[in-house]
């Protein structure tokens, strides 16, 4: 049930005081908005007088938000983009539902990309939208419909469902280990480590389930795991990656396990979506194909 028409102002008002707001000038939103001076000003008095609250100090020819306008233009402006964003899935795809999808970076371009194929073809009227998210977010702040996890089951405000293990190694050049004689784990402690951001404790967590006593670990620090990957293949110290990411560079031999040393992570990948969506159909396709695939 919508909240009452008093605080459902018209789109009309609202993009102008998101014009004025941004702008911060009348003149200015008047003329991105290709109305008058005059026509904006009484907007803005009418989303006032609308709202009971004053949403800019008038100083002389200009103007500045309240502290209230302040807050008020900042979730409005995105409550616009939501709204212009389901506009446009709308439009591009008017006879089936669209699903936002938030990926890791290399999961996505590495495992799920070649797949998706499958999925669009067993279900045309589905548009799949991809975007980038490192971290977990808010769900209610973003017009993101699920999202692929990788730690531990919790996300606060999200339901998930289980996908995957992982099982990592440390890889790096054949010309690297060659060069630093690597042959035991031990022995990774006196070459350059690569480090996942995402993933700090990573290296400390693989020496101590290998035995190995450690004081420090230190070495350069990569975002994502394909670059951490190609810094590996040049011969720039030793990474340590999941092996179904790195498949390709193992078949080829670009890439080789430093030593015969394969742990399985403690965190899994889950899809993540907020409760209120789960009945949404893109969604629940989705999941039920991502769940056989995870397990092929």
């Amino acid at each position: 049930m919508l909240p009452s028409r008093r605080f459902l102002p018209s789109t009309s008002l609202l993009v102008a005081f998101e014009s004025v707001s941004r702008t911060g000038s009348v003149t200015a939103a008047a003329r991105e908005l290709d109305l008058t001076q005059s026509a904006v000003s009484r907007q803005i008095k009418a989303l006032e007088e609308q709202l009971g609250v004053e949403l800019f100090v008038r100083e002389r020819q200009t103007v500045r938000l309240t502290l209230a306008g302040d807050g008020y233009a900042r979730e409005i402006r995105e409550a616009l983009r939501r709204i212009s964003s389901a506009s446009l899935n709308l439009r591009a795809n008017p006879h089936g539902g669209t699903l936002n999808l938030a990926i890791l970076p290399t999961f996505g371009t590495r495992w799920l990309a070649p797949r998706l194929g499958g999925f669009l073809a067993a279900n045309p009227g589905v548009t799949i939208n991809l975007v980038t998210r490192l971290s977990p977010f808010d769900f209610r702040l973003d017009s993101i419909d699920a999202a692929i996890h990788f730690g531990h089951p919790h996300w606060p405000g999200a339901e998930l469902t289980l996908l995957m293990s992982e099982k990592t190694i440390p890889a790096c050049s054949a010309g690297f280990r060659s060069r630093h004689a690597i042959s035991t784990a031990q022995d990774l402690l006196d070459v350059s480590l690569l480090h996942l951001t995402t993933r700090p404790d990573a290296w400390e967590r693989w020496f101590a389930g290998n035995g190995v006593n450690f004081q420090t670990v230190h070495g350069m620090l990569f975002d994502q795991f394909a670059t951490a990957a190609q810094a590996a293949m040049a011969g720039l110290g030793v990474a340590l990656l999941p092996t179904f990411l790195i498949h390709d560079e193992l078949k080829r031999g670009d890439l080789i396990a430093a030593v015969d040393c394969e742990m399985e992570s403690s965190e899994r990948y889950y899809l993540a979506y907020p409760t209120e969506r789960a009945d949404y159909a893109p969604l629940e396709a989705f999941r039920r194909w991502i769940v056989r695939e995870a397990a092929t």
